[in-house]
């Protein structure tokens, strides 16, 4: 439960007028609003994603653009581009849908390698180049990708390193069959879509640079190394968490903790977000796959054997 800032409980409760169950997503997604970082969802069709995505745009007053991936988008589709203006005879330039606020790109591994890299490149350094110019992308800028299963029919599967630039992995599921039934009850309200701005990106960027003042201490600093380091060295391990993952539980505990309404993060902050931020850095060696092992096993695993600080 959101504790700190009235804003941003303003903005999930608003966003939850619409979206039936789910808080535990939109308050990842507003952690990596605050923390600059992007979002892989996953989970079967139907279960809300895009609607959480519209939601939360309109909430904060930003722009929503949702882009569907297939193996013939070019990186130009995405980024833009340039054409000549025959009414004003001069070269005018048309930005494409990356320039919003809240970015849909549904069923990324549709796209062919160069499309999706173009499109993480935006993701990584916040700008795009198109003809030699230069051009920012909005603030805050947030990218909700989804990805159909691997081996699909027309997919290109996502490298380790462009996984690795997402800083969090969250699935979407089922809803309860409470929340199934408010969802039919309330179908007509739902679809009427008329969601309110609660705040404006402009209000949003600025918490940014108040959740860097967050206070981490260096003991809370060496659980999260430890954490990483410990999955790292497994024998089950084939491809360890790089220090990405380490740099985004930094980040995104400082946002967390923000929301909860303290100036400092503990250790419980690092335990709430270690599998969202690390699963899906990490890779088992073929023979504990067979053997049913599983990512989320390891997490576990390390968050009940890392020794956790007092503080």
């Amino acid at each position: 439960m959101v504790k700190g800032n009235p804003l941003i409980s303003k903005i999930i409760d608003e966003v939850s007028r619409f979206v039936v169950g789910k808080r535990d997503v939109m308050e990842l997604l507003m952690v990596a609003m605050l923390s600059e970082g992007h979002i892989l969802l996953e989970g079967p069709p139907g279960v809300g994603k895009t609607l959480i995505a519209k939601c939360f745009a309109q909430a904060i007053g930003g722009t929503f653009k949702r882009i569907q991936m297939t193996p013939d988008l070019l990186p130009a589709d995405i980024l833009g581009t340039t054409y000549y203006d025959l009414r004003s005879s001069s070269w005018s330039l048309k930005q494409g849908p990356i320039f919003a606020n809240v970015v849909l790109v549904d069923e990324l591994n549709r796209a062919t390698p160069k499309t999706q890299a173009a499109l993480l490149e935006a993701m990584q350094e916040g700008h795009v180049s198109i003809e030699g110019t230069t051009l920012m992308l909005p603030r805050p800028f947030l990218v909700l990708a989804t990805q159909i299963p691997y081996g699909a029919e027309g997919t290109y599967p996502l490298t380790d390193v462009q996984i690795d630039r997402f800083a969090f992995r969250v699935y979407v599921g089922y809803p309860e069959l409470d929340e199934e039934k408010q969802i039919i009850s309330r179908i007509d309200e739902i679809e009427k879509f008329d969601v309110s701005s609660v705040a404006s990106p402009s209000q949003i960027y600025s918490l940014v640079d108040e959740v860097k003042k967050v206070h981490v201490s260096d003991a809370v600093k060496s659980y999260i190394t430890s954490l990483v380091r410990w999955i790292r060295g497994l024998r089950e391990v084939q491809l360890g968490p790089s220090p990405r993952a380490s740099i985004w539980l930094y980040k995104g505990c400082r946002a967390l903790a923000y929301m909860e309404g303290r100036s400092y993060v503990i250790p419980d902050d690092v335990k709430r977000l270690a599998p969202v931020t690390i699963v899906h850095r990490v890779k088992l060696k073929p023979e504990y796959l067979a053997e049913g092992l599983k990512v989320e096993d390891i997490v576990k695993r390390a968050l009940e054997e890392v020794e956790v600080p007092k503080t």
